[in-house]
C-alpha cells in the first residue's frame, strides 16, 4: 500500500509497496483512512529525532513493533473490517482514532512485549496512561499510523461520529483538538472565566475551540504572526501583538485586557519559551491557573516561586490526552458548540499522500507562516491541492 515511512533524522520515504496491515487479533479493526494531519511533534521527529520513534534498529518497549513505522496520529477514516470479538463497530462506520500507547496496550503485545514481565509504570497504574513512562503514538512510535490507504488498530482506541454533523476532513482535526480540551480540563476550567492563550500556532489555535467548548466568556490571543493574529480574530476573540516589546510591557498590555484588568482566571502558554511563561504567571488574576500546554526542550529557565506564593497561583502542565477527551470534542462539535465552519478555517491544504514529503513537511518546515493545518489523504479524488 502507499505511505509515508518515518527512517530516521530528516529521512522521510514515499513507499508503495509497504506491507498492507491486516486483522490479527479479536480486537482489532482494520480502517480506510480518509485525512491525516501534520502535527508539530511530526516535524520535530524529522528534524532533530527520533524522540517519540525509537532507536532505528530497535523495537517498542509495549508494542515490540519494529522501526521504521508509518508517520501519523491525527486521522479520520472509515471502518472495513472488524475482529470477531468487535461489535460495537461495523463496516461502514466513521472513526477517529485515540492514539495513545502506553501500558494500558500490554494485553495485546504481552505475549512478545519486552515489558511483559514488569508492572505497568506508576502513571499508569494511578490511572494517567498519557504521562506513561513508555508514552509513544500510534503514527509516532508506538504501532503504524494515519499517513497510508489503512492501519489497523483496537477497537478500544476509536471513536464513532456522524459524518453529517462532523465532516472527514474536519473530523482529523479532533486528536489536536483533544490535546486542547485535555488542557483545558486540568486546569480545571469552569464556565464565564477568562483565558489568555500564548502562541497562535496550530495547538494555540484549536485551545480557542476547546474554551469555547467550555463556555469561556473572555479569550485572548498573543501571537507575533500577523495571519494568525488575523485567524483568530475570525474565531471571534481579542489578539495581542507582542512584536518589538519587553516582557513587562506584554504584562502589563494583556492585563488591561481583561474586563477589569486584574488578570486572567486561566492561561495556556502554548509557545514554550521563558517570555511566555513568565507572562503566564504574571497575568494572572488571583488565585489563577497557569497550564503549560507547549513541549518544551530539555533546558531550565528562570522561575520565582514567590510570583505564586504571594497570589496563591496554581502552575500545571499537561501532556497529550485520553479517551474521554475525545469522545466529549465529538460531542461538543455535534451539539453545534464547536462551529465546524470556523474549524474549517484551520485547514490551509489537502493533498495526496504522493505529495505528502514535498508539499506537506517540507513546506511546512520552510513555510510555516503560511499554513496552520495541512491534511494527507491517499484519496486522490479527496484532494484539493
Amino acid at each position: 500500500m502507499k505511505a509515508i515511512v518515518y527512517h530516521g533524522k530528516e529521512s522521510l520515504k514515499y513507499e508503495t509497496d509497504y506491507p498492507e496491515p491486516e486483522i490479527t487479533n479479536e480486537n482489532d479493526v482494520k480502517i480506510k483512512v480518509h485525512y491525516c494531519g501534520i502535527c508539530g511533534s511530526d516535524l520535530k521527529e524529522y528534524l532533530s529525532g527520533p524522540f517519540f520513534f525509537n532507536e532505528p534498529g530497535s523495537t517498542n518497549p509495549i508494542s515490540n513493533l519494529k522501526f521504521p513505522m508509518v508517520m501519523g496520529h491525527e486521522i479520520s477514516g472509515e471502518v472495513v473490517k472488524v475482529g470477531t470479538n468487535v461489535t460495537e463497530f461495523t463496516k461502514g462506520d466513521k472513526v477517529i482514532v485515540e492514539v495513545t500507547g502506553s501500558c494500558k496496550d500490554k494485553y495485546k503485545y504481552f505475549e512478545d512485549s519486552p515489558t511483559k514481565d514488569k508492572e505497568s509504570c506508576h502513571p499508569c497504574q494511578e490511572g494517567f496512561y498519557n504521562c506513561c513512562e513508555y508514552l509513544a503514538l500510534t503514527g509516532l512510535g508506538f504501532s503504524d499510523g494515519g499517513c497510508a490507504e489503512f492501519l489497523v488498530t483496537t477497537k478500544e482506541k476509536l471513536i464513532k461520529f456522524d459524518e453529517d454533523k462532523i465532516p472527514m476532513d474536519i473530523a482529523a482535526l479532533i486528536q489536536p483538538l483533544s490535546v486542547s480540551w485535555h488542557a483545558v480540563e486540568v486546569g480545571k476550567f469552569e464556565p464565564g472565566q477568562s483565558a489568555l492563550i500564548l502562541g497562535g500556532g496550530p495547538i494555540g489555535l484549536t485551545t480557542i475551540f476547546a474554551l469555547k467548548g467550555h463556555k469561556a466568556k473572555n479569550i485572548v490571543v498573543s501571537e507575533p504572526s500577523l495571519a494568525r493574529r488575523q485567524l483568530a480574530e475570525k474565531l471571534g476573540v481579542k489578539v495581542y501583538d507582542p512584536t518589538g516589546k519587553s516582557t513587562e510591557q506584554c504584562i502589563e498590555d494583556l492585563k488591561k485586557m481583561t474586563d477589569d484588568g486584574y488578570g486572567y482566571h486561566h492561561s495556556f502558554d502554548c509557545s514554550g519559551v521563558s517570555a511566555t511563561f513568565q507572562t503566564s504567571i504574571k497575568t494572572l488574576r488571583i488565585r489563577g491557573t497557569a497550564t503549560n500546554v507547549a513541549v518544551w526542550a530539555k533546558k531550565y529557565i528562570e522561575y520565582s516561586p514567590m510570583e505564586t506564593t504571594m497570589s496563591e497561583k496554581i502552575v500545571t502542565g499537561s501532556i497529550c490526552f485520553v479517551k474521554s477527551d475525545f469522545e466529549q470534542v465529538v460531542d461538543s462539535i455535534q451539539k453545534g458548540d464547536i462551529s465546524t465552519d470556523e474549524l474549517r478555517l484551520m485547514i490551509s491544504s489537502k493533498i495526496k499522500l504522493s505529495d505528502g514529503i514535498d508539499k506537506g513537511f517540507l513546506e511546512l518546515i520552510h513555510h510555516k507562516e503560511r499554513h496552520i493545518k495541512i491534511l494527507f489523504t491517499p484519496m486522490d479524488d479527496l484532494a484539493t491541492n
